[in-house]
Parts: structure tokens; sequence; C-alpha cells
């Protein structure tokens, strides 16, 4: 039982991040792979609050979604510079430099080490030490960023949002700033993927530059192309899918020495025979 909700929590860690990237990615066509950056800072500021000063969590998560935002703001005014794929490689650029700045800032992040003992959250005196009462607590922020990424999504804001991915050209000449409608979705994302980050230190009680490279921005993408991109109930089937599949994987019988390598090609030859038949993912309105 208790592998079954260590798996549940961490599927609901992904689908907080693939909402949050769907609103940037799918809803505004502008191709970040950034998300794990903005994952860690949200980490690393909850695991640094919490473990040097003692701070509540939700206060450390208040924080760390601040932080975050404002990093989203400053490199989104940088990325609007860019456009298409020239987009996607300056987002990778500011990942490699966040992933640099957690391992080399051993003063504030112990690098390599990473900071171990972070604190479970407690709530009026309730402490979500266990793993059933931490799995509630993520699907209440399951609940919550997809709230915050429907109302988007249905607003007038989501539609300036899908105009903007369609012909953002034509969307000037109405008058919109574009400008303010980018910076503000990717603001958005950022904040989830810091409620993300926040949720993954205290769940783990142990954060280290590792769990927020360019191979999680990556993966991040596979998970919202595969749900399907501007569909936000298939950012979190897509989150679902992807963690479980590999733990499904564990259970078929592979002679012990080939089993990891079989895992992992049987996984790689279903994504790519989904793309193959479904290129818009499982249930995706649009497609790159």
């Amino acid at each position: 039982m208790e592998y079954l909700i260590n798996v549940a929590i961490l599927a609901c860690i992904y689908a907080v991040l693939a909402l949050g990237l769907n609103l940037v990615v799918g809803f505004t066509g502008l191709l970040s792979v950034a998300q794990a950056s903005f994952y860690g800072l949200g980490a690393y500021a909850t695991a640094i609050l919490l473990t040097r000063f003692g701070m509540n969590f939700f206060l450390a998560l208040l924080i760390g979604v601040a932080i975050a935002a404002v990093f989203a703001l400053l490199i989104g005014l940088v990325l609007s510079k860019f456009k298409d794929d020239y987009y996607a490689l300056a987002s990778l650029g500011f990942n490699v430099i966040v992933y640099t700045a957690f391992l080399n800032l051993q003063n504030i992040t112990r690098g390599p080490l990473g900071i171990p003992g972070i604190a479970r959250p407690t709530l009026f005196g309730f402490h979500f030490t266990g793993n059933l009462s931490f799995l509630i607590l993520s699907l209440v922020a399951v609940a919550i960023a997809y709230l915050v990424a429907q109302f988007v999504a249905r607003s007038s804001f989501g539609r300036a949002l899908k105009a903007i991915r369609e012909d953002e050209p034509a969307l000037r000449v109405f008058g919109y700033r574009t400008l303010h409608f980018k910076l503000a979705v990717f603001v958005i994302g950022a904040a989830l993927a810091a409620l993300a980050g926040a949720l993954f230190a205290t769940y783990i009680t142990f954060v280290d530059p590792s769990s927020f490279t360019i191979n999680e921005s990556i993966f991040l993408l596979a998970v919202i192309i595969l749900g399907g991109l501007a569909n936000l109930r298939g950012s979190i089937l897509g989150a679902v899918s992807l963690i479980v599949l590999p733990e499904i994987l564990r259970f078929v019988g592979f002679p012990t020495e080939v089993a990891a390598q079989m895992r992992q090609a049987i996984y790689g030859a279903l994504l790519v025979i989904l793309m193959l038949y479904r290129p818009q993912g499982l249930m995706g309105e649009y497609k790159l």
C-alpha cells in the first residue's frame, strides 16, 4: 500500500508541474524548456527556509512561489526577444544557469551534497508525516493548480493566449500587448512549478541539483505532449501515465541481468508508437 501511495504522490507532483507548463506551451505556444529550473527554485527556497530558519511550510511555500515568479518575470523579459526554436534554446540555457547555480553556490545550496533533513508540513498542529496524509495534501495541491489553470484557460485571458499561439501579429493589430500576456502566463507556470517543488522537497525531505536538470524539463515536455497540449485533463493524464508506466514494467518478468534495459526500451517504444498513431497526444487539442 505504501508503494502505491508513493507513486500517487509523485504523480500528483508531476501533474502540478504539467498543468503549469501546458499553459505556457500548449495554450500560448511558447516552447519553454525551463520548467525544471522553477521547480528547483521552489524546492530549494522551501528547503532553505525550513532547515535554516525553521519557518512554517506554508509561509515558506508562498515565499518560494514569489521567488520563482520574480525569476520568471525577469527571464520572461529576456525570452521575449526570441521566437520559436530560439526561444526553446534560450529557455534551455536558463535551465543550465539555474542548475549550475544550485551546483556551485555551496554556501547556500550545499552544492552536490544537497540539503537533507527537510521537515514535513505542519498545519494547525497537524503533521503531514504519514504518506497517506501527504497524499491528501498533494491532491489538494493538484486541485488548486487545476482550478487556477482552468480559470486562466476559460477566461478572456486564456482566449488571448490561444490567439497568440495561432497568430500573434494579428492580435497585435487589434491593440493587444502580447508581451504582457506572455509574461503573465510564464509567471503563472513558474509559480505552479514552485508549488510542485515545495511539495517534492518536503516529501523526499532532501533536495540536490540532480533533480532539476535539463532532462527533467524535457521529461515534463514529454508529459504534456503525451497527455495533450492545450488540454488540462490531458496534463494530469500524461503525468499519471508516464509515472505509472515505468512502475508497471517493473513487474514484467524480464531476466534480472537485462531487466532495467528492457524496461527502458519498452517504455521508449511505447512512446514512439503512441506518437506515430496519436501525434496530438491522448487528449490534445493542438500540435507543435
